[in-house]
């Protein structure tokens, strides 16, 4: 038996204003995706965006629905639409922002379980990581280099 670790690497900003400015603007495309989702239920909103090789420029946002859990993640929504509308260019950034009707969001709000799955899909696809930046509607911003810091053991196609 051996004990083995896993061991992530992030940087942690101060604020948005730290980022790189091309990183910043898809940040702030990020929160305007934001400000249009459609969360009556949580009154929690997410807005995504994604950058390309290319240089577009692709967003989401949550879409919730009454029949739980008939609804889409903002970056589940975003990396479906990039896939979809540009399925031969590879995702090189994805910036996230949250914020809540309920309290303020200080704190970087991380993808959810199905929305991690589905950005390892898109890697492993590509063949190259994507660096996912992520915040609440103010404070700290965290930038990890590829899904692979917040999903280690990711599952892929490789198993089937």
């Amino acid at each position: 038996m051996k004990k083995l670790q896993v061991n992530s690497t992030y940087i942690l900003f101060d604020s948005i204003d730290e980022l790189d400015k091309d990183i910043q603007h898809l940040m702030n495309i990020a929160i305007e995706a934001r400000k249009k989702a459609y969360a009556p239920y949580s009154k929690f909103s997410v807005g995504a965006a994604i950058i390309l090789d290319n240089n577009q420029i692709v967003t989401g946002n949550n879409q919730e629905n009454a029949a739980f859990p008939s609804g889409m993640c903002a970056e589940r929504v975003a990396i479906y639409s990039a896939g979809a509308e540009f399925p031969n260019n590879t995702i090189k950034s994805i910036a996230i922002s949250a914020s809540s009707l309920k309290q303020k969001v200080s704190q970087p709000v991380a993808p959810c379980g199905a929305c991690r799955q589905s950005i390892a899909e898109y890697e492993f696809r590509q063949k190259s990581p994507i660096e996912i930046y992520f915040m609440g509607e103010l404070g700290n911003v965290i930038k990890v280099n590829s899904l692979k810091d917040l999903l280690p053991f990711g599952f892929d196609s490789s198993f089937l």
